[in-house]
C-alpha cells in the first residue's frame, strides 16, 4: 500500500508559490494569439500527486493536481517520477486527463531524451518546470539544457541541508568520495568546493594552502545563483527563497529561473511575500 509522504509548512509554502506563479503564467501565455503559444507544465519528480501535511495531518494537493486546477489550463502536462507504487497511484487519479502524459523512469534522463525535446522555441511552445529532487537526485545536464532551450522556466529546489549533512563537512577531506560525485553532478563540475570553501586567513600567514573555512549557506547559494544565469544560460534568477522548517533551520533553496523579465518580477513579488519565517 503506497503511503504518502508526509510534507512541512515550508513544502506547502512551495505548492503556494507554485500555484500562484502558475496561474500568472498560463494567463500571460493563453491570452496571446499572434503568434499562438503551446505552453506545458513539466514536473521532473511528481511524486503520487498528494501528500499528508505535517502539521495538520490531512491529505494535500501535490504540485500535479495544483497543476491540472489551473485556469485558464496549461496545454500538455508531463510528470515524471521513479517510484513505481506513486506513478501507478498518479495514473489512478490524474491518468484520465486529456493532454496528461505520465512517465516512469529516471528523470534526468527521461527529460532530457523525451520530454525536454518537444519544447521548441521556433515552434512557439514554452513550459514551465518543476525540479524538486527528493536530495541530490538531479544532473546538472538537465538544468544547463533548460537554461538553453530558452523555452523552458524552472522553479528549482537546492537541497542545502542534504548537502550539508553528506557533503559539505567542515572537516571536508573526510566527506567520502561517493557523496562529493553526487555534489559534482548536481552542481555540473567540481567549482562547487572552492565556492564552498574558502582558505583559512590565519591558515595563510603561516603558508598553509590547505586549511579550508566553510562558507555560508547564504554564499553557496548565491554562487549557485550566479551559476544558472552565467553557466546554464538563464538571463534572470532572482535571489532564491530559504525554505524553512519549524526550528527556523534552512532546508532548502528555492530558485526561479528564467529568460523573461517580467516573469523573474512576478517571481520575486511572490518570494517577497514569503522571505520572513512564519
Amino acid at each position: 500500500m503506497l503511503k504518502f509522504d508526509e510534507v512541512g509548512i515550508w513544502s506547502e509554502i512551495k505548492l503556494e508559490i507554485l500555484r500562484k506563479y502558475a496561474a500568472a503564467y498560463s494567463t500571460i501565455l493563453a491570452s496571446r494569439e499572434t503568434p499562438a503559444f503551446e505552453h506545458f507544465y513539466i514536473d521532473g519528480f511528481s511524486g503520487a500527486g498528494t501528500h499528508v501535511s505535517k502539521e495538520r495531518g490531512e491529505q494535500i494537493a501535490g504540485s500535479p493536481q495544483i497543476a491540472l486546477e489551473i485556469k485558464p489550463p496549461f496545454r500538455r502536462f508531463i510528470f515524471v517520477d521513479l517510484d513505481g507504487d506513486k506513478v501507478v497511484y498518479l495514473r489512478s487519479t490524474v491518468g484520465g486527463h486529456p493532454n496528461v502524459t505520465i512517465l516512469h523512469g529516471d528523470s534526468n534522463r527521461i527529460l532530457l531524451d523525451e520530454v525536454f525535446p518537444q519544447v521548441s522555441y521556433e515552434k512557439y511552445q514554452r513550459a514551465l518546470c518543476l525540479l524538486d529532487p527528493y536530495g541530490l537526485d538531479l544532473n546538472w545536464e538537465v538544468i544547463r539544457a533548460a537554461g538553453e532551450s530558452h523555452a523552458i522556466e524552472l522553479f528549482l529546489n537546492f537541497p542545502v541541508m542534504d548537502i550539508n549533512r553528506n557533503t559539505l563537512w567542515h572537516e571536508h577531506e573526510k566527506v567520502p568520495s561517493e557523496m562529493r560525485e553526487r555534489l559534482t553532478a548536481f552542481w555540473g563540475d567540481e567549482t562547487w568546493f572552492d565556492e564552498a570553501y574558502e582558505v583559512d586567513p590565519q591558515a595563510r600567514l603561516f603558508g598553509d594552502e590547505e586549511e579550508r573555512l566553510k562558507r555560508t549557506n547564504e554564499q553557496v547559494a548565491e554562487a549557485f545563483r550566479q551559476r544558472l544565469r552565467q553557466v546554464a544560460g538563464f538571463s534572470y534568477v532572482p535571489r532564491p527563497l530559504p525554505m524553512r522548517n519549524s526550528r527556523g533551520a534552512v532546508v532548502y533553496y528555492l530558485y526561479f529561473a528564467s529568460q523573461k523579465p517580467v516573469a523573474a518580477r512576478i517571481v520575486d513579488e511572490i518570494f517577497e511575500q514569503y522571505r520572513n519565517p512564519r
